[in-house]
């Protein structure tokens, strides 16, 4: 049966633009793609000082897979990338981050659903709002544009609609 997933893009190393690009049609070779956000440029939150910024993107994705076989899909694409994973919160060719699988709730030492930090971050929380601002966590019940607009908008900036 087929779900709407949610997934956070996020890159700040090599060529980001490039490989965000390259990473949508990865994502898109796993389901329909039903949305994609604008791309935002965005601080890095956490991790070692000094990290260049982000740009930040995500899509809505209508798959087929697990949710546990579509994050180990998303791994294999940044890996592809040459994602690698030395230190949190470091800075990174390509981050993909399963945000929402419908509404299913997961808590495995693999896999956590929802995202376990997705809705105290303003750069996960922008493009959602692009894509569906009335989505809802399913713990909490607060929806996308109601967290945003708790946390507001500092560090990050809409950089272009499409892309």
């Amino acid at each position: 049966m087929s779900e709407a997933a949610f997934i956070a893009l996020g890159a700040n190393l090599g060529e980001p633009l490039a490989t965000l690009h390259r990473a949508r049609e990865h994502l898109a070779s796993l389901g329909t793609l039903t949305g994609t956000s604008a791309l935002y440029r965005t601080v890095p939150v956490g991790g070692p000082p000094g990290q260049p910024d982000y740009l930040n993107a995500a899509v809505r994705l209508q798959t087929e897979l697990s949710p546990q076989e579509l994050l180990a899909a998303l791994h294999r694409i940044e890996a592809q990338a040459g994602r690698v994973r030395r230190e949190r919160w470091a800075a990174r060719t390509l981050d993909l981050d399963l945000i929402l699988y419908g509404a299913q709730v997961c808590d495995t030492p693999g896999l956590t659903l929802p995202h376990p930090r997705a809705w105290e971050r303003a750069f996960v929380l922008a493009p959602l709002a692009d894509l569906s601002p009335a989505l809802v966590h399913p713990l909490t019940g607060e929806t996308v544009a109601g967290a945003l607009a708790r946390l507001g908008l500092a560090g990050v900036t809409r950089e272009v609609a499409e892309w």
